[in-house]
């Protein structure tokens, strides 16, 4: 019985190298079908080492081993082996030609009969290159520096939260949100903005009062339109005041705020539209709306920035079934927009003046201007009555920072990137959080970093300006073959000072190539070690703008560079 076994092993090792001599690429060996017989352990197929029911034999091994056989899985106490089956490039194998074809057309033509995926980003999302996240952290650097110095600190939280923390507080906006499925008994989303984890955070926290500020990337199922720098996947950077503080106050610090970074970034002509919830509500009550309707009504106001109003009154009546009567009294006053004048003609009018929500709402906004007069910003603010700003956890003053043109001697035509900052008041978010409902009032703002980046992205496409992508300040060089050691031994010494260095990885540069990638990259000196500096104790330092060289003593190297590289 063991002859035979043997025999028969041998013939089927003979068979597998006949198929490596006639060119099968590896993996698509044909292998000689063996007779089914029965074996204990539950296995059928081909032979199998009598030591081990269910175990390959020696023959077995080496065609395993070539890559010809893989296994078919658990069959109780044994495993049975099956041919591998042929990529979708194989010319023979076990497959048939349409078989191979499909395989073929599934696969891409890849290896291993895997799919190839298209090379792209998920819609409405991009990679940065280096360029792009240099600039990108410039732009982040000014409008961070602007929090830090209006006394916020820095929080993070996490780009997951409960599905429950943020459904119902974004209004018609909760149809963006990213819902993940079931993860191991958690119903979870990615976050929509940076407000409800900030709220969440204070809520669970038990914080009262804060000023803080917070960048990080935030997710949006939107309709992207990256011409405009809308995306589905952007960052924020947020600032918010919570805490219990004398009326309109920090409102006014958040306006100054929205201001300063607009007017430090130098973006062209801009203007920062203000509203209060509560004047909104009141102009609501007066013109005859149920108060039920008053979110979904301020989700189509909201639209008066982006579609004429003929189109919003018959959103109105339409779809969110006001009467054309209502909707004509409510375009009275949503058209309107001023400044203090407004404001003070306003709480004269025979309506307004008779509701408790609008009246308020009015005196908020009077006291707001007189503090954004002292500010001296008032020129670039404008109470705008159009402006709802459609999230649900808004309760008095509201915000929204729009350029007027786009100041770009290298366009032709204007770039429209819409709102570039947003904010307002929310006193009862953090409540909602509490389990003992406990309010806890703020108010923030958030600059829409990624509309602003796609502007100062296409001014330095359009200029031709270079921008470095590395911070290198010295390159270590020789002139010379066989100085290998001296120029790693160089630069360990300027990393150990804290000098950012680099230097090219080959054994003998060329000097002519290590210099021209100097001027390539924008690395300013060049560290030049030769056998006659070696010799001398010295280094050759270069100027690469100027192109002036200077031997400095070895010893002195680190305080010369630190000298020419001071601003």
């Amino acid at each position: 019985m063991l002859r035979v076994r043997a025999t028969r092993e041998r013939k089927l090792s003979r068979g597998g190298a006949r198929a490596v001599k006639r060119g099968s690429p590896p993996g698509h060996h044909r292998v000689p079908a063996a007779r089914p017989r029965a074996a204990r352990g539950g296995g059928a197929g081909l032979s199998r080492d009598p030591a081990l029911p269910g175990s390959p034999g020696p023959a077995m091994l080496r065609l395993l081993a070539a890559g010809c056989l893989l296994p078919a899985g658990p069959a109780s106490c044994s495993r049975a082996w099956l041919p591998r089956p042929p990529g979708p490039a194989s010319g023979r194998g076990l497959l048939s030609r349409q078989g191979r074809a499909a395989a073929g057309s599934a696969g891409g033509g890849g290896g291993g009969g895997g799919q190839v995926p298209a090379l792209k980003t998920p819609k409405g999302t991009r990679d940065h290159s280096p360029v792009h996240v240099v600039l990108r952290d410039r732009l982040l650097a000014a409008v961070v520096a602007c929090f830090k110095r209006h006394g916020a600190a820095a929080i993070d939280t996490p780009v997951l939260e409960l599905r429950e923390m943020l459904i119902g507080r974004y209004g018609e906006g909760a149809k963006l949100i990213y819902e993940l499925q079931d993860q191991g008994g958690e119903l979870l989303a990615l976050r929509y903005d940076l407000t409800v984890p900030f709220a969440r955070y204070l809520a669970m926290n038990k914080i009262t009062n804060m000023k803080r500020y917070h960048v990080a990337k935030v997710y949006r199922r939107d309709n992207p339109a990256t011409t405009r720098g809308r995306y589905r996947e952007f960052y924020q950077c947020d600032f918010d005041i919570a805490g219990q503080f004398d009326p309109m106050i920090p409102d006014a610090e958040c306006l100054k705020i929205v201001h300063e970074i607009l007017s430090d970034l130098q973006l062209g002509d801009f203007l920062i539209r203000v509203n209060h919830r509560q004047i909104l509500n009141g102009v609501f009550a007066v013109c005859g709306i149920p108060e039920s309707k008053f979110i979904t009504t301020c989700s189509t106001v909201d639209k008066l920035d982006k579609m004429p109003w003929e189109e919003v009154r018959s959103e109105m009546v339409g779809e969110k079934g006001l009467s054309p009567e209502a909707a004509d009294r409510i375009g009275e006053y949503v058209q309107l927009h001023g400044g203090l004048d407004l404001i003070e003609r306003l709480l004269q009018d025979p309506k307004l003046s008779q509701n408790k929500l609008a009246k308020e709402g009015l005196g908020d906004m009077k006291l707001l201007f007189e503090y954004l007069s002292l500010f001296g910003i008032t020129g670039k603010v404008s109470f705008d009555l159009s402006l709802a700003r459609g999230l649900d956890y808004y309760t008095g003053v509201i915000y929204e920072a729009v350029l007027l043109q786009q100041e770009n001697d290298h366009v032709e035509e204007p770039v429209s990137v819409g709102s570039v900052a947003g904010g307002g008041r929310y006193d009862g978010l953090v409540g909602m959080f509490d389990p003992k409902g406990r309010k806890v009032p703020c108010v923030g703002v958030s600059i829409g970093i990624e509309r602003i980046f796609s502007i100062l992205e296409q001014r330095v496409e359009a200029s031709g300006e270079k921008v470095r992508t590395t911070e290198t300040q010295v390159l270590v060089a020789t002139p010379h073959k066989h100085l290998i050691a001296a120029r790693l031994k160089l630069i360990s010494e300027l990393w150990d000072a804290g000098i950012k260095a680099e230097m090219l990885y080959k054994k003998d540069p060329k000097l002519l190539k290590q210099l021209q990638y100097c001027e390539d990259t924008g690395i300013p000196l060049a560290a030049i070690v030769g056998e006659q500096e070696l010799t001398d104790g010295v280094v050759k330092l270069r100027d690469v703008a100027t192109r002036e060289e200077v031997d400095i003593p070895r010893e002195k190297l680190v305080n010369e560079i630190r000298r020419r590289l001071e601003p």
